[in-house]
């Protein structure tokens, strides 16, 4: 037998449930929703949750030989100061011809907001471009709104362990991470028509590697590094021609940044090769 106790029960469990997530904006290839983290004071939680299709991708911030990197967009949120986006370390994307960096299955994006108000409500509102690809790619939009609070909620883990997977930052010759992993050297060859970055690391034997290196700013489109042989005992090596610079610019001497990846662990280096 169902008693009104019993109805008014779920009626509330629901609410409090739907009030730590919006609704999926999307469809049967990607969706995107607003998960609240809990927080405390100004600063609060979220994430960004991408659902992908099973054989279907989308972008890290930079996409490598193709793709599109998601574009977000907060500007209509409510008594909200700043919203930092986290990245969670990214794969290597092999296809027929080349290689893009991103996302398979789904995706967490954790997200650090500090309140105007720590007094008021919040609404955090999300417009995504993002992009999605199988044998071909789609552009995609999702909008997404969530009042948030320092309450607990039930993503409070799934948000944290999206943050667990982001890169530690370190210097080079730091080791950072459970791993550990590191940047132990990174330096510039003369070549033609382009020199060469030749980036050694620090890894636990066996583990499975890649590295990624972006330009300081958008415009650069730097090659993916690839392994090659000749580090020294206990590293490996990976290059790249120095190529992609923006129209006009010299790319010796620019700081550029490295991510270097093992399953779950990354760690994140910034270094003008010399």
């Amino acid at each position: 037998m169902i008693t009104p106790g019993l109805v008014l029960a779920c009626a509330l469990s629901v609410g409090a449930f739907a009030a730590d997530a919006s609704p999926w904006d999307g469809d049967s290839r990607s969706a995107v929703r607003l998960v609240a983290g809990g927080g405390s004071g100004e600063g609060l939680r979220a994430g960004v949750e991408v659902r992908l299709a099973n054989g279907w991708k989308t972008y890290w911030r930079y996409p490598g030989d193709s793709g599109v990197p998601p574009a977000f967009d907060f500007s209509r949120s409510e008594n909200i100061r700043s919203v930092s986006v986290l990245w969670p370390a990214p794969h290597r994307l092999t296809y027929d011809g080349g290689a893009s960096i991103g996302y398979k299955g789904d995706v967490m994006f954790p997200v650090h907001v500090v309140l105007n108000d720590p007094g008021r409500p919040a609404t955090l509102r999300l417009a995504l471009d993002y992009a999605v690809c199988e044998k071909l790619c789609v552009p995609a939009h999702g909008e997404s709104e969530l009042e948030l609070g320092p309450a607990p909620s039930p993503h409070d883990a799934r948000v944290a362990a999206a943050e667990a997977l982001t890169p530690k930052s370190a210097g080079v010759g730091e080791t950072a991470g459970a791993a550990p992993l590191g940047i132990a050297a990174v330096r510039l060859e003369p070549g033609q028509p382009h020199p060469r970055v030749v980036v050694d690391v620090t890894a636990p034997p066996g583990a499975p590697l890649d590295l990624f290196a972006e330009g300081p700013t958008a415009e650069w489109a730097l090659p993916l590094p690839e392994p090659v042989p000749g580090a020294p005992p206990g590293r490996q090596r990976f290059a790249f021609d120095l190529d992609g610079a923006p129209p006009g610019v010299d790319g010796t001497g620019a700081p550029l940044r490295f991510t270097l990846v093992s399953g779950e662990n990354a760690v994140e280096v910034t270094a003008v090769p010399k």
